[in-house]
This record gives C-alpha cells, sequence and structure tokens, in this order.
C-alpha cells in the first residue's frame, strides 16, 4: 500500500519495530518525502488565547468565538474556516462550563472527525489511529492513574446525545496520543503551541541519526491576506542527505545532545521502547559529550571532574531559579564562574560546558552585553558542529542566533558568515518557503550590505551600528558618509 505518486514512500515490516516507512526512490538533502496534514490538532491550554485555534499563528489580538469563548482566532476569515471542525467542540464546551484538558479535546476531535470522515479521513492516509501502538500495557501505575482521570474526564465532556465509548477504546486514544502526538509551532517555528495527530508521521520510526527531519509548514498563510488561512497546516518529512532507494526512513523522537544511556531512557519513558540505533547501542560520540582535556594525571583528572560535575549541576540548579525569578545578573554571576573552572578541565564538546555557555548567551543577550554573549555563541556552536548532524535543523537555529549576537556585538563580517551557514542548514530542514528561511534571507541581503559599507570604512559604520542599538537618529556628516557609500556601492 503506498501514497500518492508524488509521495515515494511505502510501508514495510521493520522487524522489531513494527511497521516503519520506506522511500521507493533515491532522494537527496533538502527533498520533501511526503506533506501530511493533521488528523487533529488543539492549542496548548497555556496558548489558548494567544494562538489562532485554526492556522496555529500566534496573535497579539485574536478574535474569540463568541459562543463558548474559549477557542481564539487570526479574524473571521479563520474562524470560519475552522467552523466545521469547531461547532461540536463549541457544543460540548458550553454545555460542560469550560474547556477540558488539551488531551481531552484532541481525543474529542479525532472521535468527532473519525465519526464524520471514518477512521481513514483521506485516500493518502495509510494508517488510521485504531492500528497505532497505544503502549497502555507498558505503562506505568502513575501514567495508568492519570490516564484513568483523563478518560473519565473525556466521558463528562463527551456529548451524550453521541454514541457512547468504551472505557477501553477511549484509553487506547489517549495512549495513541500519549506516544504518538507531534508538538505544532507557531509561524517562525521557534515555539512549540499545539498538539496534533498525524498517522502517516506515526509510521516513521526513531533513529538518534536520522535521514530525515519533520518541520510544521503553514502554507501559503500571510498575515497581510488573511484569506489564505483557510488552509490546514501540515507537516513536512524532509531528506537530511542522500537516501538510497528501498532505504528506511527515520526521525529523531529526542534531542541528540545527551549520552547514549540518557537518550534510552528519556526515549523507554516516554515511548517505551529500547533503542539500539547505531549511536545508542555502540554509545558513538559519547566520549566527546563527556571528554575531559588531558592534564597528566589521570587519576587526579577523574576527581577534578567529578567535583566540576557536581558544580554543574548544582549551578544549573541555581541559574535557573535565579533565571525564573527574573534575577538575570545573578545568572551571568553563575555562569561566569562555573565557566571558569569547567574551561580549565572540560573539552570543548561537554555537555556540562555547552549548556552553560548557552544559557550564558541568552542572558548576556537580554542583558544587552553581545561582545561577551557572542563569545560564548561561538563557543557554543563550536562544540555543537563537533556532535550534531551537519544538517541537524537545532544546529542550524543555533548557528543563526550565534550569527545575530556577532551581528549585533559588531563582529559583522562572523556575524554575515554564521547567518550564511545558517541559511544552508535551514534550507534543507525547513526548505526556501518557511517563514525562518525568509526571516534569514533578509538577514543575509542586510548583513551583506553593512558589510560592504564595514569594509568600505569602519569608523562609519562603527557610528551607524551604534546609532541602531541606541535608537538614536544618525548626525548630518555621518548621513553625508552614508549617502556616498550607497551611492560608490551603486
Amino acid at each position: 500500500m503506498t501514497l500518492e505518486k508524488k509521495d515515494p514512500v511505502e510501508v514495510f515490516n521493520a522487524g522489531n519495530k513494527g511497521r516503519g516507512l520506506r522511500t521507493t526512490k533515491a532522494l537527496v538533502a533538502g527533498d520533501v518525502v511526503f506533506t501530511e496534514a493533521s488528523y487533529a490538532a488543539v492549542v496548548f491550554d497555556s496558548m489558548s488565547m494567544d494562538v489562532c485555534h485554526n492556522c496555529f499563528r500566534r496573535q497579539a489580538n485574536p478574535h474569540r468565538c463568541a459562543q463558548c469563548k474559549f477557542a481564539h482566532y487570526c479574524d473571521r476569515t479563520c474562524q470560519r474556516a475552522a467552523w466545521d471542525e469547531h461547532k461540536r467542540e463549541c457544543a460540548a464546551i458550553r454545555t460542560a462550563g469550560r474547556a477540558p484538558k488539551e488531551s481531552v479535546r484532541l481525543v474529542a476531535r479525532a472521535m468527532w472527525r473519525m465519526q464524520k470522515h471514518g477512521a481513514k479521513a483521506v485516500d493518502s492516509q495509510l494508517t488510521t489511529l485504531d492500528f497505532l501502538q497505544d503502549h497502555v500495557a507498558d505503562m506505568a501505575a502513575d501514567d495508568l492513574k492519570e490516564l484513568e482521570d483523563d478518560v473519565q474526564r473525556f466521558q463528562e465532556y463527551w456529548p451524550k446525545s453521541r454514541r457512547s465509548l468504551s472505557k477501553e477504546y477511549i484509553s487506547h486514544l489517549f495512549g495513541v496520543i500519549k506516544v504518538n502526538g507531534f508538538a505544532l509551532s507557531d509561524q517562525r517555528g521557534l515555539q512549540a503551541v499545539g498538539v496534533g495527530i498525524f498517522p502517516n508521521l506515526c509510521l516513521v520510526n526513531h533513529d538518534c541519526w536520522p535521514n530525515c527531519t519533520v518541520i510544521l509548514n503553514h502554507g501559503n498563510q500571510s498575515a497581510l491576506d488573511p484569506t489564505l488561512h483557510s488552509q490546514r497546516s501540515r507537516i513536512e518529512l524532509r531528506a537530511l542527505g542522500p537516501i538510497e532507494e528501498g532505504e528506511e526512513l527515520s526521525v529523531s523522537y529526542v534531542d541528540f545532545l545527551n549520552v547514549a544511556k540518557d537518550r534510552q531512557k528519556a526515549l523507554k519513558k516516554q515511548y517505551y521502547f529500547e533503542c539500539m540505533c547505531e549511536h545508542c547501542s555502540k554509545g558513538l560520540k559519547d566520549d566527546l559529550m563527556m571528554a575531559t582535556k588531558d592534564t597528566g594525571d589521570k587519576k587526579a583528572a577523574a576527581e577534578q571532574a567529578k567535583e566540576v560535575t557536581e558544580l554543574s549541576l548544582k549551578t544549573f540548579e541555581k541559574v535557573e531559579v535565579a533565571r525564573l525569578t527574573g534575577d538575570f545578573e545573578t545568572v551571568v554571576k553563575l555562569c561566569r564562574e562555573c565557566l571558569q573552572k569547567q574551561e580549565a578541565l572540560l573539552a570543548d564538546t561537554h555537555l556540562h560546558q555547552l549548556r552553560l555557555l548557552c544559557k550564558a548567551s541568552e542572558v548576556l543577550s537580554y542583558l544587552r552585553n553581545f561582545k561577551e554573549a557572542a563569545e560564548c555563541a561561538n563557543r557554543m556552536v563550536a562544540g555543537y558542529a563537533k556532535l550534531y548532524h551537519p544538517n541537524n535543523a537545532q544546529l542550524g537555529m543555533a548557528i543563526m542566533r550565534a550569527g545575530v549576537t556577532n551581528w549585533h556585538a559588531g563582529n559583522i563580517e562572523q556575524g554575515h558568515n554564521m547567518i550564511c551557514q545558517a541559511y544552508g542548514i535551514l534550507l534543507v530542514t525547513h526548505g526556501p518557503h518557511h517563514p525562518i528561511t525568509h526571516d534569514l534571507e533578509m538577514m543575509r541581503t542586510q548583513t551583506e550590505m553593512e558589510l560592504r559599507m564595514f569594509r568600505q570604512n569602519e569608523k562609519v559604520y562603527q557610528c551607524v551600528r551604534e546609532a541602531a542599538l541606541l535608537g538614536q537618529p544618525l548626525s548630518e556628516p555621518v548621513k553625508e558618509q552614508v549617502k556616498e557609500l550607497a551611492m560608490a556601492a551603486k
């Protein structure tokens, strides 16, 4: 059984992993393997008033549903587009008096769609929710108690006029969503705002070093053209590199930046399987993630590494407390002290050092200490590049942020080079039409222009940069010099 001809995939028996998907033709980096609209999707409870419940775009002043007073939309165009799915939900919320938690809403939406369109909503759908794994039998006692509570809440929410559903079947759907739900991001791809279920994507198995990545494509939606918002958001499965015909397709369910045993533990807890991919079974790159510098005395180095590890873990806890309370000066102080001790012993790829560099760079940028922030970001990216797959989206995003930080710090040449590098990676992982790729293209053009100005007259460039950072107008002499440089460039 295969998808439409344009989608070169087929279902096959993947042995101990169960079913899987493989490609029916050779692919190259950046190819879209297939796209899929969600079977059902909902906005997170915490984002319900800030995100459109139809297209999942963040909105400053969304339009609220006048009936249930829960759902919010970009405008009436999005509201009308969503009405076919929302009308049953709207009535249920009004009857219940309030909206239930997101998992209950998602199961209900899936059931309403199943009752209207059947288990297989579109011809290209390769499997149904009934045939997906729920792992209810593998759940721990606490998870089972939460599942029972969710089933009860669903039964209270589900309209009495509708066909009653067995507890076993409802439990199955909650289990399916727990292990197969896919986080939906906002239009910039920077923040998770909801969760959806994509049956075909559920057939793609995990690998810690995958050959594909998944992104949410908001299609042709534009804030300036709301008539296009009615299009259902879709995921894209994209190839990270060359894939041979007949090769299994894989994605990573967890971030690679953890040693093998920690990734395996996280996968076992969330997805109920033991990862035996090559990177886990051989512990590939674990040595880099825990590497220390050669001091000549192995015994002393081991003791020092243990002390620095304990200090790092305690510092992470203190940093998080200070960050949550808004005490950013303390965050910086803690990071500086710990980084100084880490630098003497830990290698540039050690996870503890990379995580602290990430925190320090973010907070220093927020405090507008761009020079020090850029130094931390550069060290962090150098470590990431030795660990991540060269086309990993996380690596691309980190390089992009480091490029912007260097740009703000006045390191225009390094900033431009990093932005170009990030653009190359995100073209593969996100494609040329994703909003974040458009943003990078504009940044690349802007930094290229500024780099040209810097090379022509560094003094004028620094004056323009300082004025921009401080939000001040340019002096008349500097304006004239900028005009002269612009004319010369033409």
